[in-house]
Formats: C-alpha cells, structure tokens, sequence
C-alpha cells in the first residue's frame, strides 16, 4: 500500500472517528440542553406567578378573583409565532395553584380544581421548602407524553401557604431539539468531509513530493540524467538537498575513480609511441627519418591535447543534471558558423546548408555548437575529396530533427550499435588513424540533457546523423 493512502487512511479514521464521537456527544447532549433552558424558563414564571398570586391565596379569595379567567383566555391564545423556523400556533403552559395540605385550587385546564396534589413531587418537594419538580408521563406507555412540572412556594412571611406549578409538554420542545440535530448533523457532516478532503488533499501533495523525489533517486541510481524535483522551503526541501548532495558526492568518488581507469588506459598508447620515438631520436639517423619520428612525437602530443580536452568537455556534460539555460537557437545561422571555421581547413569538400530558417531549437547554444562541431569534424573524417555534406532540418511534431548526410562508405553493421560508446572509433580512410572516440559519445550526451537523441544510420550514397531536439 502506498504511502500517500495509509496517511488518507490513518486520518479518515482519526477524523471519522473523532468526529463522529464529537458529533454523537453533542447531539446528545441537545435534548437534556433545551429541556434544562425550559426548565429554567419554567422556574422564573413559576415565582413570578407566586408573587402574583400571595394576596390572593391569603386571603382565600383565589376563586373569586380575575385569574381564573384570564388562564382560560390565556390557553386560548395563538400566537403565530415564527420562532427559527419553527411556527409556534398555541400555548403549552400548564399553571394550577394548590393550598399549603396540596389541594388543588385552581387549574388552567380547569380538570383537576379540589384535588389531592400532595404526593406529587412538584407540590411535595415544594411544601417541605425544597426545589420542586418533576417529569411525568400522560401515557405511561408512551415514552414521548412526558410533561415537565416546576412548581415555587407561595409564602406568608417564612410561612408556605400554597404552591404554584407551571408545566409544558416535552413533545412542545422536540421540534426546536430536532431542527438543531439537523442542522448540526449537517454541519458537522460537512466538517467532516471537508477535513477528509483536506487530508486528502495533504496525503495527496505528500505522496506526489515523495513521489518526486523517490522518482528522482531511482533515475540516479539506475545511472539516467535527471533534473532534482523542486521545493518550496520546508522539511521536503532540505531532504531533497540532502539526497542532491549525497548524490554529488557518490557519482564524484565515482566518477574520478572510473575517469582516472579510462584515462590511463587511453594514455598508454600514445605515451609509448612518444617515448620509443624519443628513445630513437637518441641515436644516428638520417634528417628524412628524424622528421618522421618528429612529426609521429607531435601527433601523439596533438592526440593527447585532443584526449584531454574532449574528457574534460564530455566530463562537464556528464555531471549535469539540467541545462544552464534555455534560449532560441536558429540552426541555420549555428550551421553556417560552423562551416566557415572547418570548410577554411578542409579543401574539396562541398557543404550545402538547407536548414529553413524557422528551424528554431530550444538550448543551450554553447553545447549545441560544441555538438554539432563535433558531428560536422566527424563528417569531415569520413568524406572522400570531392563528396559532399548535406545539413538539413525537419520538424517532428515539437521537435526539430537535424539531418548530417554525408558521402562515404558505409558503416560497417558491427560498429553501428557502438558509435556512441565512449572512446570507440573506426579508423579514419584518409589517414587509417582513430580518433578519441569521445566525439559522438559527446553529441549523445547533449541531445539527452536537451531531452533529444542522437541516431546514425547508412542510408544510400553515405551516412546520415539524426540529431533531435526541442523546438523553441
């Protein structure tokens, strides 16, 4: 399992879990919260309605007074209230008086007026000084008929004299309770999802870095050209420097370890034509063979110059992950530049540059004109006098394809699959001389930093190099 989905997965649980035992608890916790702000509803009226009602009970003139009639009126009324969504359209309020025994005396429903309320908790509690209340069922069979009763003392100085209760029906409440358990259903539904997406998001942007980076260390280690992902500061910037920089110096002891081998081995050869030329030199010879033997030390020393300085450029090339710049580079104009250096060395050979002007690429330009010297001094090995060299540009959807034809004998099939290979070479027709072999290792090396290829292919009356590259 990927890493990016068991971070999804570990933080679906923890957010679904945390949130839905946030989400239950408050949920729950609605229905006793809205009958707990009723009940402290119910016990504010209930000591106003003792206050009103003192003179009343004490003077026993309760049923004689306008209070009877005005609860009738009261429960009556329809309010029409609109009360957050709710539309309120009645009264709930139960209110009935009883005397100090727990008598009832008066009763907003009018049903129970003369009797025996003295063992009901509300009335009980009340008259022995305590908090009176209690919760009852009109149904005992019916969970939901259960109506809340709060009743407060009348008093005479420190003396209880009656109880006023004040009731509402539990049913009246549990609109309000479920339009809060809706809404904070959806609410925290809605919280939920967007932490997931937002974990998601996150588990997402952390695999994709990873990713990134993980891409990046197996292009290293299976030895192909890749560009260090980038980052925006943070812990997955400095592990990306990190591995940048153990990268740098693996490949480094490596690469002196590898060049060092290769060098003195590429060395060895012209080193020892050099010295058994100047062991020879020592001795009596005639001026024709001393010339020889001059000429032999100062091609061997012009081999080494070469040697040196295509390693060192071929070295530069190899150690780059990316290019130092990308700008617009007109083919035509490189070839032309190019031409008038080596044609001015090299006679009897016809160039023709047929690249269009539009043949534009994207790169680097000093290591696409060390690029394509390379390719053109290769042709020029390999053409008799009299032959030609043909430049040519075809654009291959968002590239441009840089044709080298040449005239000359064809490669034999054996060399082909190696021309690339570093220090291999076929032996130049005029001369029967190798050169370093680094050239073409060379062009292949900047047609991958460019993202391109190098091809060569026989193709009829000569040698065709195919070289891709971005357009700009």
């Amino acid at each position: 399992m990927r890493l990016g989905l068991r971070i999804f997965l570990v933080y679906f649980l923890f957010v679904g879990l945390t949130g839905w035992f946030v989400l239950r608890t408050v949920m729950d916790e609605i229905r006793p919260g809205v009958r707990q702000s009723s009940e402290e509803t119910l016990v504010d009226t209930a000591n106003l309605l003792a206050e009103v009602l003192q003179a009343d009970v004490k003077n026993g003139s309760l049923d004689r007074s306008r209070l009877p009639d005005a609860l009738r009126a009261y429960g009556s009324r329809s309010p029409q209230a609109d009360i957050w969504g709710v539309n309120k359209t009645a009264v709930n309020h139960r209110i009935y008086v009883t005397d100090a025994r727990g008598i009832v005396l008066l009763d907003s429903l009018g049903q129970a007026v003369g009797q025996d309320y003295s063992r009901w908790n509300d009335v009980y509690l009340t008259l022995r000084g305590q908090y009176g209340a209690r919760s009852s069922r009109e149904s005992a069979d019916d969970p939901e008929s259960s109506v809340m009763y709060v009743a407060a003392p009348i008093r005479d100085g420190e003396k209880i004299i009656g109880v006023v209760s004040v009731s509402k029906p539990n049913r009246t409440l549990q609109p309000y309770i479920d339009r809060s358990q809706r809404r904070l259903a959806w609410l925290g539904a809605g919280l939920i999802a967007l932490g997931l997406l937002v974990g998601g998001l996150l588990s997402w942007w952390l695999s994709r870095s990873l990713g990134r980076l993980t891409r990046y260390a197996q292009a290293v280690s299976d030895g192909r050209r890749a560009e260090l992902p980038r980052y925006r500061g943070g812990e997955m910037a400095q592990l990306a420097d990190a591995v940048e920089r153990m990268r740098v110096q693996l490949e480094g002891k490596a690469y002196v370890e590898r060049y060092v081998h290769t060098l003195t081995h590429e060395l060895k050869s012209p080193l020892a034509a050099i010295r058994g030329a100047a062991e020879l030199l020592e001795g009596e010879m005639p001026a024709e063979q001393r010339a020889r033997f001059v000429g032999n030390i100062a091609g061997e020393s012009e081999r080494l110059q070469q040697l040196i300085e295509r390693l060192l450029n071929l070295a530069q090339v190899e150690q780059r992950q990316g290019l130092e710049e990308r700008v617009p580079v007109a083919l035509r104009e490189l070839v032309a530049a190019l031409a008038d250096e080596r044609l001015a060395r090299v006679q009897g050979v016809k160039l023709e540059n047929a690249i269009a002007p539009q043949a534009i690429v994207a790169g680097e330009r000093f290591l696409l004109r060390q690029a394509l010297g390379n390719l053109l001094d290769n042709a020029l090995d390999f053409t008799p006098p009299g032959g030609m060299i043909r430049f040519d540009a075809t654009q291959v959807g968002e590239h441009w394809r840089l044709d080298l034809y040449n005239q000359g004998e064809a490669i034999p099939d054996f060399a082909l699959p190696r021309l690339t290979e570093r220090f291999y070479s076929l032996p130049r027709p005029a001369s029967g001389r190798k050169s370093t072999g680094l050239g073409l290792n060379f062009v292949a090396e900047v047609a991958a930093l460019h993202g391109g290829e190098l091809r060569v292919e026989n193709v009829e009356g000569g040698v065709r190099a195919s070289l891709t590259l971005p357009q700009a």
